[in-house]
């Protein structure tokens, strides 16, 4: 073989620069990049063995190692692939970018599918100049009578090439790092970085420092053949110890010892990741070991879905519904996002809706139309199909799991029903699919669906959308007034009082119940919600007769002149409960837009809640109050009313509640007295 020295063939001198430190986005991924070289190269020889093109000797180790040296600041990356030829070392590293896995491809594209080719050997190989001062390359061909190829290059467009020393088919790259990346010859962060990108590779992967790769070695070279008949085993002592030559049991159980004391190395990879089989061959338990191996949540997940598309493209995944919290801030998830089982990102948006980033799981898609470093989608309107069938797949689970597991179904609620909002608020598609498996849980425990809800008793109130015209009725329309609850502690009076008169509310404690039920409203023209606490419907009420107006307009200017608010809206009523001396009221309209505000940071715009203090006039504390307005103790008695109303309405603030306490134990001391 003839010595060879060139230069690089690239279009401009400036690019070479650019790929070493612009290509990728983080510099450990040089690991991906040449482990997935050495799985396409073991991958492509057993295609052609399997096509009978060429022959691999018996008990060849198909594999992927790593031998790092953190003493030399070294990284050798062996594989017992395919090999190369010295034209095809010319071809596919000295010209940047020829894809070598691309030509394979080509050239048998009729005897055998690429769904195993990870990528290509060109470009990612580059990668490795963005840690290494100088990287070489010793491969040798599985093609009859190649010679052995030695290239070496220092980092800049310079390269040489001359005949090698290996001997064995495969390859061997060997980076040496420069000052910045000596990290990436460390034992631990190497495993770290394989574990990250390389975990579900075809191909087995080893890990080994310089010394352990060397007693690998030796182990690996001592062959034990075991005698077939005494006569042999008899020669064999002989010929190890002379005449009557035995292996004692001290030597033997020595030799079990050290065994035992050299474990075989296992692989980082998993080669049949679960995603990868068939949903009918994965157990339960193998769907829950996955789930622990990958995301190492202690917590089982509630349930899971297996995709495994074929066409109109190659997608397999399996995504898990975690147990998580009632608020969506506080929730995290994690997609892992695989092509061709090599890891590219989490959570990357143009493939995984946005809501869907609360589940974890992985998925697998060959087809991702991916940029030249593998880091990042291209544009592509396929990616809007991947997104859709995903979305797709999730709500046909969901419905799947209402229709024919409905106890199941519900018992999952309380955790999913974040999720399941806030995909319903960002995509509209969603919504349609599983607005049938909607659940709203009742005062009684009971789940209730969208269509329980636009089945409720209905009544006709004035339609402020639709035109008035002068000297006709105000126009109406038919509405259904779902009540609700959102603390229920806090609102546990008015729960009590909604359950006394036989009235129902559905409990919707999320921060996301706000804009959901809004959403609601405007799809279904019918459904109103009301908070229980918003006003005091006629079902509340005794059936005595109204409030005189004198006694109204008393009571107002009591409260107003004890509080010192004359702004302060006062309502009187004859309640059911005499047991209940006040509320606080708030209209619907009022909460929303407060709650809005607050979304945007704007809290209360430094105003007062505009809420109503509605008197019972039937309870024997406010006749007091009314009958003794001038008495001594009546300011502290409407103070002490206010502030009862005020602790079911909302949380009171620190001097306000400190104030109530003080108050509460003069009361009691009145009663000493």
């Amino acid at each position: 073989m003839a010595n060879k020295q060139g230069n690089l063939s690239i279009n401009s001198e400036n690019l070479f620069p650019i790929i070493k430190k612009w290509l990728y986005s983080d510099h450990d991924i040089f690991y991906r990049e040449l482990i997935s070289n050495g799985c396409d190269a073991v991958t492509k020889l057993n295609k052609l063995s399997g096509m009978g093109e060429v022959t691999i000797p018996e008990g060849k180790k198909e594999r992927v190692v790593i031998v790092v040296d953190e003493k030399e600041h070294t990284i050798r990356v062996i594989d017992t692939g395919i090999g190369m030829t010295f034209d095809e070392v010319n071809e596919y590293i000295n010209q940047i970018a020829f894809s070598g896995a691309t030509a394979f491809i080509e050239k048998y594209k009729d005897k055998t599918s690429d769904d195993q080719i990870i990528g290509h050997f060109g470009l990612g190989f580059y990668s490795a100049f963005m840690v290494a001062d100088q990287v070489t390359i010793d491969t040798l061909s599985c093609q009859e009578g190649a010679a052995p190829v030695h290239w070496t290059c220092n980092g800049g467009t310079e390269y040489s090439m001359e005949e090698g020393t290996r001997t064995e088919v495969g390859t061997e790259i060997t980076l040496y790092l420069n000052e910045d990346s000596y990290e990436f010859s460390h034992e631990y962060r190497a495993r770290e970085i394989i574990e990250k990108y390389c975990s579900f590779m075809p191909v087995e992967i080893f890990l080994f420092t310089t010394e352990a790769w060397e007693k690998q070695l030796e182990r690996e070279a001592t062959v034990v053949v075991e005698p077939e008949t005494a006569a042999e085993e008899e020669t064999a002592e002989t010929a190890e110890g002379g005449e009557g030559a035995e292996t004692t049991d001290e030597e033997k159980a020595a030799d079990e010892e050290k065994k035992e004391e050299e474990p075989e190395p296992k692989s980082l990879s998993d080669t049949n990741p679960l995603w990868a089989k068939h949903p009918n061959d994965c157990t339960e338990e193998e769907y829950k070991d996955f789930y622990r191996k990958v995301f190492h949540d202690y917590k089982e997940p509630l349930f899971w879905i297996h995709l495994n598309m074929d066409y109109p493209f190659n997608l397999k995944g399996i995504l898990y519904f975690p147990k998580i919290n009632n608020e969506y801030e506080s929730v995290e998830g994690t997609i892992k996002l695989y092509n061709n089982r090599v890891f590219i990102a989490d959570n990357i948006k143009e493939v995984i809706p946005e809501f869907l980033l609360l589940l974890k799981g992985v998925i697998d898609c060959p087809d991702l139309p991916l940029n030249v470093s593998r880091s990042a989608l291209q544009n592509d309107g396929f990616v809007k199909k991947i997104s859709d069938y995903i979305t797709k797949k999730v709500a046909d689970k969901l419905n799947a799991l209402c229709n024919t597991e409905r106890e199941s179904y519900e018992k999952y609620w309380e955790d999913i029903h974040p999720f399941i909002k806030y995909g319903c608020l960002k995509d509209e598609k969603f919504y349609d699919r599983v607005k049938d498996s909607l659940l709203f849980r009742d005062l009684s425990s009971k789940y209730l669906t969208l269509k329980d809800l636009n089945e409720m008793p209905s009544h006709m109130e004035d339609d402020p959308a639709a035109p008035k015209e002068e000297g006709k009725e105000t126009p109406q329309k038919e509405v259904i007034t779902v009540g609700y609850v959102t603390d229920e502690v806090q609102q546990s009076q008015y729960i009590r009082m909604y359950q006394d008169a036989g009235m129902n509310a559905v409990i919707l404690p999320s921060n996301l119940d706000s804009p959901f039920i809004t959403m609601l409203e405007q799809k279904n023209e019918k459904l109103h919600f009301q908070r229980i606490d918003a006003d005091v419907t006629g079902d509340l009420h005794a059936e005595d007769e109204a409030v005189p107006q004198e006694t109204a307009d008393a009571l107002t200017e009591i409260f107003r002149k004890a509080l010192d608010r004359e702004d302060l809206t006062v309502k009187v009523e004859n309640l059911k409960d005499e047991g209940i001396a006040s509320m606080l009221t708030l209209s619907e309209e009022s909460r929303r837009m407060q709650e809005m505000l607050k979304m945007y940071g704007i809290s209360d715009m430094g105003q007062d809640t505009p809420a109503t203090l509605v008197l019972n006039a039937r309870n024997p504390l406010v006749r007091y109050i009314l009958e003794n307005r001038e008495g001594e103790h009546t300011e502290m008695f409407c103070k002490q009313v206010y502030d009862l109303a005020a602790i079911s309405h909302e949380p009171m603030k620190a001097d306000a509640m400190a104030e109530f306490v003080r108050r509460s134990n003069e009361i009691m001391l009145l009663l000493t007295k």
